[in-house]
This record gives structure tokens, C-alpha cells and sequence, in this order.
């Protein structure tokens, strides 16, 4: 199994997105944004947290546009897997790749805490791993994870059972305290809180594990 993960200029979770793949029997790619395709024979495309060129212009918004970026909106528009974490949500759906978009935060302010997320569906290959109605601890460090969408497109991922996770306590003001949503196709997900912050004692919890452990048992070859 391979998984590439994408660094742009800001990001800073690349390195702990990048372990917990290799914790979860990975093999990891770390793709350079200016690169203009994806490696030969990658499974999983992850895009990690940070602040993407410094969060200019609107978050994402400039990482959208670089050529690696491309490659992944094909990797999808393929059926290839892939999951945005954070800045990473952001850019997913910068790329039109997911639907939506994340507004500062309502307080206005830079969130950093371990919060509780319920699991809303246990039907795909990142959320197997739980059962729908679990409530994990996993981290959120976020100014802008105010999840906005319209009418038409919250029915949708709510009646496509698309959301894949919600905040117990809201913690941004996200309409319907979305945490995290799926595409159709149900192989990209885009999510605020951190799961690799989560998957390890040394970091105060192994909450996030079962997301990785789930993608493996989906991708390891029959």
C-alpha cells in the first residue's frame, strides 16, 4: 500500500500524516507541491494541515492552483482515495474536489483543543474502523473550520448519509456542527479535527487510530 502525502510551502502536519500511514503499514510518498503528477501506483493521497502559503487570500485558496494539485483532483476524479485534514479539508474544497467551503471561525478566534467528535456513519473505508454513534477525542487547531454549505448541498449530505462527523460541542459555528464529510463516491474525505494527532499514547490519545488501521484493511492488496 502507498500513500502520498502533499507538502506546500506552510504545511506543518505533513510529517505527523506521513507516520501515522507508515503506523498503519504504509508506504509514504512526500509529493512537493510544484511536482506535476502523482508517483507510479499510489493508493491514498493525503493533504495534510498547516497554513499553505501563509493562509493568503483565503485558506487554500492558492494551494488549489498548484500543479500537484491537479494531479490529485484527476487521482479522484479517477476513484482514487484521498483525505484532507484541516488546511487540507480547506484546499479539498477549494479544488471543487469536495462541496462546501470553511469560514473563520464564529468567536473569530484560533482554536486549539482536543474536542469530541461523533461518528455519523461507519459506511466507508475511513470511518469503518467505528460504529456510527461513537463519540472520539481527536484535536482540532483551527481558524478557519467554520463549515458553510448551502441548502441543497447539506440535504444532499445528509440524505447520501455524507457527513462523517460531528462535533459534540460546537466548537466554530459549522452549520450542523460538521466536522467532516465524504464526496459521493464516498472515497475522499475532508475533515478539521486532526486524526494523526491521535494516533499515539505519546500524544494523549489513539482515538484517530482506527481511521488509519481502516484505510489499510480497504487497501491492502487481496
Amino acid at each position: 500500500m502507498r500513500a502520498a502525502v502533499i507538502v506546500f510551502p506552510g504545511s506543518n502536519c505533513d510529517r505527523d500524516l506521513a507516520v501515522a500511514f507508515e503506523q498503519a503499514g504504509f508506504q509514504v510518498d512526500m509529493v512537493w507541491h510544484k511536482d506535476a503528477a502523482l508517483p507510479e501506483g499510489i493508493d491514498i493521497v493525503g493533504v495534510p494541515g498547516g497554513f499553505s502559503y501563509g493562509d493568503y487570500l483565503r485558506c487554500g485558496a492558492i494551494a488549489a492552483q498548484s500543479p500537484i494539485c491537479k494531479a490529485v483532483v484527476e487521482h479522484t476524479n479517477r476513484g482514487g482515495y484521498a483525505v484532507g485534514v484541516c488546511n487540507g479539508f480547506q484546499i479539498l474544497t477549494e479544488t471543487g474536489i469536495l462541496p462546501g467551503a470553511l469560514l473563520r471561525n464564529a468567536d473569530l478566534k484560533y482554536i486549539c483543543k482536543t474536542v469530541g467528535l461523533k461518528v455519523e456513519t461507519s459506511d466507508s473505508a475511513f470511518t469503518e474502523g467505528y460504529n456510527a454513534g461513537d463519540v472520539i477525542g481527536i484535536p482540532i487547531a483551527h481558524h478557519d473550520g467554520n463549515y458553510f454549505a448551502d441548502d441543497a448541498t447539506l440535504s444532499a449530505l445528509r440524505d447520501q448519509d455524507r457527513i462523517a462527523f460531528t462535533y459534540t460541542e460546537n466548537p466554530n459555528g459549522s452549520v450542523g456542527d460538521i466536522a467532516g464529510i465524504l464526496s459521493e463516491n464516498r472515497r475522499v474525505l475532508g475533515m478539521m479535527p486532526h486524526p494523526e494527532r491521535a494516533a499515539d499514547e505519546g500524544h494523549g490519545g489513539t482515538d484517530g487510530t482506527a481511521l488509519f488501521r481502516a484505510l489499510s484493511g480497504v487497501l491492502a492488496p487481496a
